[in-house]
């Protein structure tokens, strides 16, 4: 008995409401280093790891807001027009998605960029690090 085709595959319209569900809600490394690459500035980049994490190296341009700190004060200077792309450390972390949770419950436009900053340096990408 195949475990594959024990459960049946989702109609062709489920399964594509589905897929677009989740792309309007995640993004990857390699598409947020590519707008990166090319000058486009319509989203900001959000890294939801503690200090010392963000200060060790973050994806360059990211804005630091620890996750259990978000709230309206600390907000306050994100661009309310522009989407937020949250990461935190890797596939194993839930940092980010409870980051995105307490963003858009304030109203902010958010995707999580899977992979976090393990597979940012996995791909090779630059990082930035905080001066002492």
């Amino acid at each position: 008995m195949s475990l594959v085709l024990s459960t049946p595959a989702a109609p062709a319209e489920n399964a594509r409401y589905h897929f677009l569900s989740k792309l309007s809600v995640e993004t990857d490394v390699s598409d947020v280093w590519n707008d990166l690459q090319n000058g486009i500035t319509d989203f900001q980049i959000v890294d939801v790891r503690g200090e010392n994490a963000y200060n060790d190296g973050h994806v360059p341009g990211a804005i630091h807001l620890y996750h259990p700190h978000i709230s309206p004060e600390s907000t306050a200077t994100l661009d309310r027009s522009k989407l937020v792309v949250v990461y935190c450390w890797s596939p194993a972390c839930y940092g980010a998605a409870k980051g995105a949770a307490k963003l858009t419950s304030l109203g902010f436009q958010v995707k999580e960029m899977l992979g976090g900053i393990e597979y940012w340096i996995r791909e090779g990408n630059p990082i930035e690090r905080c001066s002492e």
